[in-house]
């Protein structure tokens, strides 16, 4: 129930915030704090002051919540204008993702189209360095507007303090900072990102490296994200996960020599800055987790589609979830001897 307000925004008591998330699970929060503006985001947080440890939620596409957080307060991000000044976008943290995506394409904009139908917000995807199809945030994003939950004072951060790695960013790990609004770099003259990631490409009839119709290429990552069930689909509980839940691992080219020289057949694999980079959804299988596992009437198993995803049934509780990921993670460390490192966030669980 609505309670009263604070720093503007509404509060609610006893809210689920298992609907607000991708995967469906979580704990009922003591508290909401709903703000549909980023004025209310900085009213709420300094009212709060600086020993509050609230949660910051937005899409919940990307994180794990126990179901023991009984206690838990939660600031959720509704602010979601976007606007387009010349080549550069800006965005509110609140804003879903794919209005984003989409948004750019209707102003004649290149770049963000292989990030299309990722679900969650516009704020959540330089904390992760979100990325798909062979671009990522990195890329493209020109400044991220932080507020500091110690001071409440806000500021425009430049890319380069923000530390980009390979789905993570200093924000990862900068608890103290929120996400307020993103402006991202595009491509004025219309044209696509480079399309470095194969299967793309062959599903577009194009070479690696070239660049295409971003129109085309936005069709193309969503008929291929929707064949892996990575579209988000209320029916279809295949989506109703965090996307791939482990991040590719990558490790040295020895270990990569060894790993080759034990299997039959190729080793999918990608060139890393300081390794080789492997499939970790190939990884999965192979260490004997296929599509669905472990099938029928487990109320937490992999998707049908994409063995790297898992899902929710429809009756799963964040435990069900974090087992069966501690089950796949220690059945590749077993078969392979490479340790799987969870993508989302987790809050109150781990593996």
């Amino acid at each position: 129930m609505v309670g009263s307000q604070l720093g503007g925004a509404s509060v609610e008591e006893r809210v689920p915030l298992a609907p607000l998330t991708t995967l469906r699970v979580g704990p009922v929060a003591r508290r909401l704090i709903t703000c549909d503006t980023t004025q209310k985001v900085i009213d709420v947080v300094r009212a709060l002051g600086p020993g509050d440890d609230a949660l910051v939620l937005a899409g919940g596409s990307n994180v794990v919540l126990s179901d023991e957080l009984t206690d838990l307060s939660v600031i959720h991000l509704a602010n979601t204008e976007i606007t387009v000044d010349g080549d550069v976008l800006r965005a509110e943290a609140g804003a879903v993702w794919d209005d984003v995506v989409v948004t750019s394409l209707a102003h004649g904009l290149g770049g963000l189209e292989c990030l299309s139908g990722i679900p969650g917000s516009a704020g959540a995807t330089p904390v992760q360095n979100v990325g798909a199809y062979g671009t990522e945030v990195a890329d493209v994003i020109r400044r991220a507007r932080l507020l500091d939950r110690r001071t409440g004072e806000d500021r425009w951060v430049q890319t380069e303090a923000l530390r980009f790695g390979y789905r993570t960013s200093v924000l990862k790990y900068a608890h103290d900072a929120i996400v307020l609004e993103v402006e991202f770099a595009l491509d004025p003259a219309g044209r696509s990102a480079p399309l470095r990631y194969r299967e793309l490409a062959t599903a577009l009839g194009a070479e690696q490296g070239t660049r295409a119709d971003p129109l085309e290429v936005r069709e193309a990552v969503l008929a291929l994200r929707a064949s892996k069930g990575m579209v988000l689909d209320a029916d279809d509980h295949d989506t109703w996960s965090v996307g791939s839940f482990f991040t590719n691992p990558v490790i040295t080219t020895a270990e990569f020599e060894r790993l080759r020289a034990s299997v039959d057949g190729p080793v999918p694999n990608y060139p890393a800055p300081d390794g080789v980079k492997l499939a970790a959804g190939w990884l999965v299988e192979r260490a004997g987790f296929g599509k669905g596992h472990p099938g029928e009437g487990a109320a937490a198993r992999l998707s049908t589609k994409h063995a790297l995803a898992l899902t929710n049934r429809g009756g799963a509780t964040t435990a069900d979830v974090i087992a069966l990921a501690r089950t796949v993670r220690d059945g590749v460390r077993t078969k392979f001897g490479i340790e799987l490192t969870a993508e989302p966030v987790l809050i109150g669980c781990s593996l």
